[in-house]
């Protein structure tokens, strides 16, 4: 399904569920768990891939979704995707204090991981770096991603958030606003900043 019907669609449902429609809610939950393991698993710290399954903290999100949700229909001032989000980057805080924070720096939702794995990396960059199929060329290729990592790590917090909302989770540049509290005009306004910063750290140039 389409962002844009995505987004249709959990209106509908949202609509539908303030009016105790059971089956609509059900419906809601079941619309987003794609979105939810995109975002805990771009935002997840990497030094916990071995220690937490992305699924579990999936199934608490919605779990606590649900639970939450007669509040958010209530009260909830921001979209559905963003509260979500807020839900996400909780659960996320609670799995880095219980396995890394301990006898470590302390994790809050500012330091929280930011990463574009795989080809959402290569794709910021366009015909720039390598897509042939031969031995040689795919290992330049895993050389670029690595880089293109390093240097997207290395980027000011804001500028890798709004690279990450937009081109791993996905998220509309409407979605960003809305998650972040801030005038679209102003996300579009870093995901330009943000990617210019990149591209000259990669010496691509402007």
């Amino acid at each position: 399904m389409m962002r844009q019907d995505v987004m249709a669609t959990t209106q509908d449902l949202l609509e539908r569920t303030r009016l105790g429609e059971a089956s609509a809610r059900n419906e809601l939950l079941e619309l987003h768990p794609c979105d939810v393991h995109r975002t805990i698993h771009s935002r997840l710290d990497r030094r916990l891939a071995s220690q937490v399954d992305v699924s579990d903290v999936v199934q608490e999100v919605l779990i606590e979704a649900n639970r939450r949700l007669d509040t958010y229909l209530d009260e909830g001032p921001i979209s559905f995707r963003a509260w979500l989000r807020q839900l996400e980057g909780d659960r996320i805080v609670d799995a880095h204090s219980s396995h890394v924070a301990a006898g470590k720096r302390s994790v809050t939702r500012e330091n929280v991981g930011h990463h574009l794995p795989g080809a959402s990396s290569l794709g910021l960059f366009g015909p720039h770096l390598s897509d042939a199929s031969s031995p040689s060329c795919r290992l330049m290729k895993d050389e670029d991603r690595e880089q293109v990592q390093r240097e997207i790590e290395n980027l000011p917090t804001k500028d890798r958030e709004v690279l990450v909302m937009r081109h791993q989770e996905q998220l509309s540049t409407a979605e960003i606003a809305d998650a972040l509290g801030i005038a679209e005009g102003a996300v579009k306004v870093r995901l330009l900043r943000a990617v210019l910063r990149l591209r000259e750290r990669m010496g691509l140039g402007v």
